[in-house]
């Protein structure tokens, strides 16, 4: 795993290589082993790379590193797994001077060209190639968005980075904040790829290829090299059919047996991450399987019972044999952490499991320097419980004709909330206390935007939005002009859990639970796997009829019928829980101090970005205790954090 930065300008000038040799040093926590940088002849194109040595740990693997003909030189971040084979494939003609898949990549395209070269790579990856013949940029990011690449252009001047923050250090690209991508982030907690937290910043999205053609002005195309619609539109044209249930459990453990195997491959020593839970658990059984020797797995766990995974781990980890590492956190080492968050995450990120997931790794780093995970299990196979809920609530709500459920939205969402609030201290004057709702007038709002939804996708959106109205939450902020950028229509014809899982694989997936995974990994210097999310095996998940998934009020009906024949049932059938923190509390008793400097409404005010008196009531409404609010309140404290340490 590495850290990648370039840039492309008009005309050399004096400063590139200072301003390669800082962008690259600021990812020095990604690769903490090694740096180079590559500067063309004519010094308009230059390269860094920030190294955490995997595979071939001698110079061979050092990177930037130039094809054997000299015509391609790459910077590279991820693993491609099927690296041997594809040497195989190549033959014996290439000069292979090391080891390492990266000299694998540039051999591919000096046979194949880049175009058709990543069609073939297997694995995790951003990378970014200059072609001296064509005078061309190349950048990719993988299938599914494992590993960021972030960019920045304008007429004359191209700018890539793994981190937004390798960018902002050339003098090319401005820290303008896009109050537009800050409304989704409040909204979602994240910020949804292509869009970052600053203007003209944009995220390569997942299976796509980028040139950038040296003319001027600068010609840019994008096109998808892996087509996810297409996945799942030939998935369900072409549903798998099979004898028995056996048989298709054996077809899922035949696929993740050789994506776990690929994984497996290192030349420095190698861990897994292990909640007890379905997923994880599955991964480390077919480590376990493949190994000679205990894996060596690592768990997190705290005093909280309620929130506390550890237990089920540890018994996972003694029925299977592996080398187990726990440790227990105290609420005060969970909250050490917050103040590093906008170090460790770069941009505004407000997922509470950010801190356990930092420290897991953290304790990981220890020991191992790479750890397989089980992220992508809930979005291939049907595991959040939301699915189900989402599903059944839309049933009953479209009992209501599309008509009347319209007209009684509208007129709910007539009234502002301001007026609403007013309506309801009248009622609240004469009605005995208790008898009224926690903030009845947002929950008018809140059932005027169910009764206007459209489908199921738009009930999720307004139950799991942080804050509703968030147009009015920040100062000069519009809807965007097409939201349909962040996530194109579900294909029709899919059940409405198949739809929320889609939505996912594209939005949640790749801008929370992988931006989670690889920034908490790397910023310890350690790489993170994630096995369940092997193209084959995203490719079979989404061939499975929906019962394979969701059966009988529960899902990862194929990977539970893989696991039980590794663990017993007992050990890993319970509630879905994941490891969370009491931070609605800690909100109103440890961090309240931290928060209230954050909230200030003087700070918020001199800032202009939010409204200083919506931001004041919900602070208030959490302090009170009627109503857990820490869910809106995080994501404003997480922005005001980060804020505070990238003010100009």
């Amino acid at each position: 795993m590495c850290g990648i930065v370039g840039f492309l300008t008009p005309t050399a000038a004096p400063k590139n290589a200072e301003y390669i040799g800082v962008m690259t040093d600021c990812l020095s926590h990604r690769g903490p082993d090694d740096r180079g940088e590559w500067i063309s002849d004519d010094g308009r194109i230059a390269l860094g790379h920030r190294r955490l040595s995997i595979l071939d740990l001698s110079d061979n693997g050092k990177q930037p590193m130039q094809s054997a003909s000299g015509r391609y030189t790459i910077v590279y971040n991820g693993e491609v797994y099927n690296f041997r084979e594809l040497r195989e494939e190549l033959g014996p003609d290439y000069p292979f001077r090391g080891q390492s898949d990266t000299e694998v990549l540039l051999a591919a395209f000096e046979a194949r060209g880049v175009e058709d070269a990543v069609k073939q790579f297997r694995g995790m990856f951003a990378f970014a190639v200059w072609d001296e013949k064509e005078r061309c940029l190349w950048m990719a990011r993988d299938r599914v968005g494992k590993k960021p690449l972030y960019y920045s252009h304008s007429a004359n001047h191209f700018v890539f980075g793994s981190e937004i923050r390798a960018l902002t250090k050339s003098p090319w690209v401005a820290s303008d904040i896009s109050r537009e991508a800050l409304a989704l982030y409040l909204k979602f907690s994240y910020l949804p790829a292509p869009c970052s937290i600053y203007e003209n910043v944009w995220k390569l999205r997942p299976g796509t290829l980028l040139s950038v053609k040296e003319e001027s002005p600068l010609k840019l195309n994008e096109s998808l090299y892996w087509d996810f619609s297409e996945v799942v539109a030939d998935g369900g044209r072409n549903l798998l059919r099979f004898e028995t249930e056996e048989t298709a459990a054996d077809q899922l453990e035949q696929l993740l047996s050789e994506a776990v195997r690929m994984r497996m491959i290192s030349d420095v020593p190698l861990g897994a991450f292990l909640s007890g839970g379905i997923d994880s658990s599955t991964i480390v059984s077919l480590m376990q399987k493949e190994s000679s020797r205990p894996v060596k797995t690592f768990s997190i766990g705290t005093h909280h019972s309620d929130y506390n995974e550890a237990q089920y781990a540890k018994q996972v980890a003694r029925h299977l044999g592996t080398d187990h590492t726990e440790l227990y956190i105290t609420e005060s080492e969970a909250q050490e952490v917050i103040p590093e968050l906008p170090r460790i995450y770069d941009e505004p990120f407000a997922d509470t499991s950010q801190i356990p997931t930092y420290l897991v790794s953290k304790l990981a780093r220890k020991d191992v320097t790479v750890c397989l995970s089980g992220d992508g299990g809930d979005e291939l196979f049907g595991g959040y419980n939301r699915y189900l809920f989402i599903d059944r609530y839309w049933k009953r709500l479209r009992w209501i004709p599309a008509f009347l459920r319209r007209a009684l939205g509208a007129g709910l969402h007539g009234v502002s909330l301001s007026q609403w609030e007013k309506i309801m201290n009248v009622f609240a004057a004469v009605t005995p206390k208790g008898l009224l709702p926690a903030l009845p007038a947002e929950k008018i709002h809140k059932v005027g935007s169910l009764l206007k939804s459209a489908n199921g996708l738009d009930v999720q959106d307004v139950f799991f939005a942080k804050w509703p109205d968030v147009y009015d939450l920040i100062i000069g902020a519009r809807p965007m002009d097409d939201e349909s950028l962040l996530c194109e229509q579900p294909p029709e014809g899919l059940h409405l859990a198949s739809q929320q899982m889609w939505v996912d694989m594209q939005t949640y997936l790749v801008d929370d639970i992988l931006v989670k995974l690889d920034r908490a990994t790397m910023a310890v210097g350690l790489e993170g796997r994630a096995p369940l999310l092997d193209q084959r095996i995203v490719e079979f998940a989404w061939s499975l009829p929906q019962s394979m998934k969701i059966r009988n009020g529960k899902g990862k009906y194929l990977l539970r019928k893989v696991l039980s024949r590794h663990v017993p049932e007992d050990l890993v059938d319970r509630p879905k829980m994941g490891f969370d923190l009491p931070i609605a509390q800690w909100l109103r008793q440890d961090l309240r101090q931290w928060a209230e400097d954050r909230l200030d409404s003087a700070v918020i005010r001199r800032q202009g970005i939010l409204n200083v008196r919506r931001v004041e009531r919900v602070w208030n409404e959490h302090l009170a205790g009627r109503v857990d609010r820490s869910g809106a309140i995080w994501n404003v404290l997480m922005f005001q954090e980060w804020l505070a340490n990238n003010s100009p």
